[in-house]
């Protein structure tokens, strides 16, 4: 499902015109994102939780050549399904 196809479903669902529902889904991403900006976790009941993720720097090595590299440090976000989404993929 593509973000067209979750605006399209959000407007059918609740019976919104397709740019009120963008505005709506965009919305929410863009709090889920400025959440996890400032470090905080994003927990949505039985959905999952989002959070941020802090990789620390490491030594690496280039595959190709072998060479030794430096591997900066870096945040990532993650995702953990909650239980009930779980039991709804079994």
């Amino acid at each position: 499902m593509t973000r067209a196809d979750l605006i399209d479903s959000v407007a059918s669902k609740a019976d919104l015109p397709k740019q009120k529902a963008e505005e709506i889904v965009n919305g929410v991403f863009d709090d889920i994102v400025a959440a996890l900006k400032n470090g905080d976790k994003v927990n949505i009941s039985g959905f999952g939780t989002f959070s941020v993720s802090d990789r620390k720097a490491r030594t690496g090595r280039n595959p190709k050549t072998g060479e030794t590299i430096q591997i900066a440090s870096s945040r990532s976000a993650k995702f953990k399904a909650g239980k009930s989404l779980k039991e709804s993929l079994s």
